[in-house]
């Protein structure tokens, strides 16, 4: 039932938000010239990589320094970026990955492959669900990019501190997976990003 809710909504998603799209994508040409998508492989059910899409909100071959973006005022992020990425425009590209089944709406947010490969056997099981657009850890670290822009080491701190947490928040939702639950996260999270 979750899947073809996840394909239905995601579907739905993507036809009425298409002139967002189309509004975000001239304003990333217009801001800095280069790709409107930005693709980063990601890690997925049973440790499969996929290409995770987002909206660019960087300047071309700014991840090459760094996996994590540090503040809400990363000299990376472009102008239209910082408002792409305030009002969390860039992941509605993802409707697309919850589409094609890489994703769901909700569930554990994917990792790189450099963090995925620190993970203990245990935190190994946010690995047996298809990874979300949203989830509890998702909308407890909505303010991530602030946390990491205070902390002296910034990557550290996301190993030893934010990504611990953020799993131990994603066990909630793989050891309740319903549809109440998977519903009740959406709405928390709209109404994370409305406030």
């Amino acid at each position: 039932m979750i899947r073809f809710c996840d394909i239905v909504l995601s579907c739905l998603g993507l036809l009425l938000l298409s002139p967002l799209f189309a509004v975000v994508a001239v304003w990333i040409v217009i801001d800095n010239p280069g790709p409107i998508f930005y693709r980063q492989m990601r890690v997925g059910k049973d440790g499969k990589d996929f290409g995770l899409l987002k909206f660019r909100s960087m300047r071309v071959g700014a991840d090459k320094s760094s996996l994590i973006t540090i503040g809400e005022h990363d000299s990376r992020i472009t102008r239209a970026g910082y408002y792409i990425r305030k009002y969390k425009l860039d992941e509605l590209p993802q409707l697309w990955n919850v589409l094609t089944g890489d994703m769901s709406l909700v569930g554990p947010r994917p990792e790189v492959r450099r963090y995925v490969d620190m993970y203990t056997d245990e935190q190994r099981q946010v690995l047996t669900v298809r990874p979300g657009i949203t989830d509890y850890a998702s909308i407890e670290y909505i303010d991530e990019n602030r946390i990491l822009a205070q902390a002296e080491d910034p990557d550290r701190t996301y190993i030893e501190e934010i990504l611990p947490a953020k799993i131990a928040l994603n066990m909630r939702y793989i050891k309740h997976q319903t549809l109440g639950e998977y519903m009740k996260i959406i709405f928390l999270t709209l109404a994370k990003i409305i406030r």
